[in-house]
């Protein structure tokens, strides 16, 4: 089988003139014909992954760079680490992953063998977003083929550069039976959505993705969600400030606020925002020396179009002009400046007080260099305000208070919690990462993204001979009826 699926140079040109349904029919025939890859081609492919991307870090960092102005250490830390971490923890279990587990039989089953086995669920469309475009397409790639999948993926067309060199990879590596590209706009994925696949991994805005919930209802694909929303930072009493605020600001206004787990909001309390703000605002000066609306490669990203960078300058307009007020501490950037560095995509990043719930900023998702600093009387109402609001991907506590932080997990639903720092739970492949409710559905890396896309497949086995079941068979005579009472007693 592997020899049949073994890697083929195909030509790009040729190979992207397909259509969404020529290439879904190309892979759904190839896994027809080979529904169960070994742990050899799925490890194979996976090294190709881990070694094309250890090989054009240049490239990579290139493309982040065209695309969002990214610093070439944060594409190193946000990009390629945690890709590479990704396939270097399937590499090393997914062997164990594989194996079938045996499981309990009830003792009205005398006599069977149980057991769990994972298979391929088959073909499988990933759509990635522009935010963090090499990672949301490499990620779940790598989780889709140690699950023994074939796999199209639609890129974003606001991620070009990268989106290409995503595609110039593929094209490299697979044959269009096992991992395909269509890049394309929003019809390329409507395109491919009209297709039955038999998952969908989709990473964006909840508006879209209701779109593609919607289309994987028709054919009833199975999906994975991640949304995002608005993600609290909650800082208790009983914090150290200047850590805090430092882990926060360091959080939020990586990749210049373009995070699906980035702090939304920070809730802190009345009688500590002043030091919150004062610390926040030393942060900034340290992390982001150089953050100006002239490009400084290494120090500060870029939003993704001018589009989006003047939704965000509204965002801070409309709330400084009803009362909130911009603390930018560095130089040019304030809150009458925020014009600053047009057709570059500049944003600067923004500590915003006294922001009202009614505003655009507290009500939608921010998804940029904008952090509202919100009073409240402890850490009760803060968790209150969070329960009030569509449960977010992520929540941050800061509390030396062990007590705080067992409340904050007990008190609060949230996809994952990060306890007195950001984002690093994304970090670690040993944890379910996803969203619930609002934010998303289903759960991605390590072991949780090989079974995400896995059937997990019940197995009983009989043996030959009498069995417990025959106890019961009809016709229901007295003898009959009185095992099952019997059985009601005993096992029910």
């Amino acid at each position: 089988m592997d020899d049949a699926l073994a890697r083929r140079p195909v030509s790009r040109d040729i190979r992207w003139s397909m259509t969404a349904n020529e290439l879904y029919s190309r892979q759904r025939n190839a896994w027809l014909e080979h529904p169960h890859p070994n742990a050899e081609y799925r490890l194979r492919a996976i090294r190709r992954i881990r070694d094309w991307v250890r090989a054009h870090r240049s490239d990579i960092r290139a493309a982040l760079t065209a695309d969002l102005g990214k610093p070439e250490a944060e594409t190193d830390l946000t990009e390629i680490l945690v890709v590479l971490t990704e396939a270097k923890h399937a590499l090393r279990r997914l062997r164990r992953w594989m194996k079938p587990r045996r499981a309990g039989t009830p003792l009205a089953l005398f006599g069977s063998r149980s057991r769990v086995s994972v298979e391929p669920k088959g073909v499988v469309l990933i759509i990635s977003p522009w935010n963090f475009p090499l990672n949301l397409a490499l990620m779940p790639l790598i989780s889709a083929l140690a699950a023994g999948n074939r796999c199209v993926i639609k890129p974003s067309e606001l991620s070009p550069a990268t989106s290409s060199l995503v595609a110039s990879m593929v094209a490299e590596l697979f044959s269009p039976e096992e991992v395909a590209v269509l890049e394309g706009d929003a019809e390329a994925a409507k395109a491919l959505l009209a297709e039955p696949f038999d998952h969908i991994f989709f990473t964006g805005s909840d508006r879209v993705g209701r779109k593609v919930m919607e289309a994987a209802a028709r054919n009833l694909s199975s999906v994975t969600l991640e949304l995002g929303g608005k993600t609290p930072a909650v800082v208790d009493r009983s914090a150290h400030l200047a850590t805090a605020a430092e882990r926060i600001v360091w959080a939020k206004f990586v990749n210049a606020g373009q995070t699906c787990i980035a702090p939304d909001y920070v809730l802190v309390p009345e009688d500590l925002e002043e030091g919150f703000v004062r610390e926040a605002t030393a942060a900034l000066e340290r992390l982001y020396p150089d953050a100006t609306p002239q490009r400084h490669p290494g120090a500060y990203a870029r939003i993704v179009t001018q589009r989006h960078a003047d939704r965000l300058r509204a965002l801070i307009h409309e709330a400084v002009s009803a009362g909130a007020t911009a603390v930018a501490p560095l130089d040019g950037i304030g809150a009458e400046d925020n014009a600053a560095g047009e057709g570059d995509h500049f944003v600067p990043p923004v500590i915003l007080r006294g922001a009202g719930s009614d505003m655009s900023v507290m009500r939608e998702e921010i998804f940029g260099p904008v952090l509202p600093v919100i009073p409240v009387s402890g850490r009760r109402e803060a968790f209150a305000f969070v329960r009030a609001r569509p449960r977010p991907l992520a929540l941050y506590m800061f509390a030396a208070d062990r007590r705080a932080t067992r409340e904050a997990c007990t008190d609060t639903s949230a996809g994952g919690v990060c306890l007195n720092d950001g984002l690093l739970h994304y970090l670690n492949p040993e944890l379910p990462f996803g969203g619930v409710g609002n934010s998303g559905t289903g759960k991605a890396h390590g072991k949780s993204g090989f079974l995400e896309f896995s059937n997990r497949k019940p197995v009983l086995s009989q043996r030959r001979g009498f069995t417990t079941s025959r106890l019961v068979y009809p016709p229901y005579t007295k003898a009959v009826r009185r095992r099952i009472d019997w059985m009601l007693k005993l096992l029910g």
